[in-house]
């Protein structure tokens, strides 16, 4: 990767770095059709796209049934592993948790705000390349956690779906399962169907087609986000370890040949270095094709800040999906940055660790929504409510406060709801 300064970045570059999207436009009026034949002929439709999308002929939708048996069977090492991040997540996410208020005032009012679990959830996991089990820990914990009765989990059908996966959806305590993908997943969830229970909210990641359905579907059913392609931010000084941050640059570029990697250090031999680290790991992974695709795209790249308060506005300017920081001082520089969905800080904290297992959730913000969006929490599946309760003092209270503006609106009969209660 060639190293860039930030302050020599012209327009079209920090275009493709700033603006970035998740890719749905060009794909909207497909999935639209495809969202509402779901949404108009249940069933029949969705038997038809997981032949037509999937290359597989579905007998039953549902398969919890499925999903206990692979937890059931998998190897002890690998359901340990789950147990285990999915307790880290429950204890993350448990804290949470608002508690209801209420306040009395001198007045004679009582005020408060009650929290409500919504009754249903949809999860969506990803099938494709890779198989996502912590993406099904994330959704389904949370969920549960805030006391959601009925979580669904879909995912794509396949000759075998991932065990692993299956696993953690019961581990997770997912009451449905459902082999449906893409598009049309969504759509079910959203507005159900003969075998699909529709569900008041839907979160999970996915891919442009699953990101462009939620959009679809969004104002008839709550979703978490608009997920895009991931990303990661580092931002390092000289004391950071380039082998450490080449390899959060390229264990993120594994995601997607879409995902966003950037690198962004305050000296420019060290960036050499990272950028040189960085093309020596990309061929030793696995995935190294996907990881050369992500790297050679426009919202990735190696950049040299002349100092730190560049490299912060740079990062907040970004908006990262998750931030890497390491350098001197690094606690009290991650308190300068605001813009990031989750920071990982220190040589000892790889954003594998909150991808998998540390507690924190994975599903969060891109496209550079960081800067007004947060990661998916309990509070995606919790509504809040407000009461109040008025004696007669407080009534008389605010009795005039009340009429005054009523009138001023031109709302008598506010006025006279008021009025009437104090009438002999």
């Amino acid at each position: 990767m060639d190293v860039q300064s930030v302050s020599a970045l012209d327009a079209e570059q920090r275009r493709a770095l700033f603006e970035r999207d998740s890719g749905i436009g060009e794909i909207r009026e497909d999935v639209a059709g495809i969202v509402d034949r779901v949404h108009h002929e249940g069933d029949d439709a969705l038997l038809e796209f997981c032949e037509r999308f999937d290359g597989v002929e579905v007998e039953d939708f549902e398969i919890t049934d499925r999903a206990t048996q692979a937890y059931e069977s998998i190897d002890d090492e690998v359901r340990e592993a789950i147990e285990t991040a999915a307790d880290n997540i429950r204890a993350f996410h448990e804290r949470q948790v608002p508690e209801d208020w209420t306040v009395e005032t001198e007045e004679g009012r009582e005020l408060g705000r009650k929290y409500y679990p919504l009754e249903s959830a949809g999860v969506y996991a990803p099938g494709g390349t890779a198989a996502y089990p912590s993406s099904v820990l994330m959704g389904v914990v949370p969920a549960k956690v805030a006391g959601v009765e009925h979580v669904a989990v879909a995912t794509p059908p396949a000759e075998q779906i991932n065990q692993v996966t299956l696993a953690a959806m019961h581990a997770a305590g997912a009451d449905a399962v459902y082999q449906i993908g893409g598009a049309q997943a969504i759509a079910a969830l959203a507005y159900g169907s003969e075998s699909v229970e529709s569900v008041d909210v839907i979160v999970g990641p996915g891919n442009r087609w699953v990101t462009a359905a939620k959009a679809e579907v969004r104002g008839d059913v709550r979703i978490d986000m608009l997920a895009g392609p991931s990303e990661v931010l580092t931002l390092t000084d000289d004391t950071a370890d380039p082998e450490i941050v080449a390899a959060e640059a390229v264990a993120q570029a594994e995601h997607d040949p879409n995902a966003g990697v950037v690198a962004v250090t305050t000296d420019e031999t060290h960036a050499e270095t990272i950028a040189a680290a960085i093309e020596r790991q990309a061929d030793e992974r696995e995935r190294s094709d996907i990881v050369r695709e992500a790297l050679a795209n426009d919202a990735s790249g190696v950049f040299v800040a002349d100092s730190m308060d560049t490299a912060v506005e740079f990062s907040d300017e970004y908006a990262p999906e998750h931030i890497y920081v390491r350098a001197e001082n690094e606690r009290d520089l991650l308190d300068r940055i605001r813009h990031y969905g989750s920071a990982f800080v220190g040589e000892y904290t790889p954003v594998a660790a909150g991808d998998y297992a540390s507690g924190t959730n994975h599903v969060l913000p891109t496209g550079g929504s960081a800067n007004i969006a947060s990661g998916l929490s309990v509070d995606d599946f919790i509504r809040p409510a407000t009461y109040q309760q008025l004696s007669e003092d407080g009534l008389e209270n605010l009795r005039e406060t009340i009429t005054t503006l009523a009138e001023a609106e031109g709302l008598e009969a506010h006025a006279h709801s008021v009025e009437t209660r104090f009438e002999d």
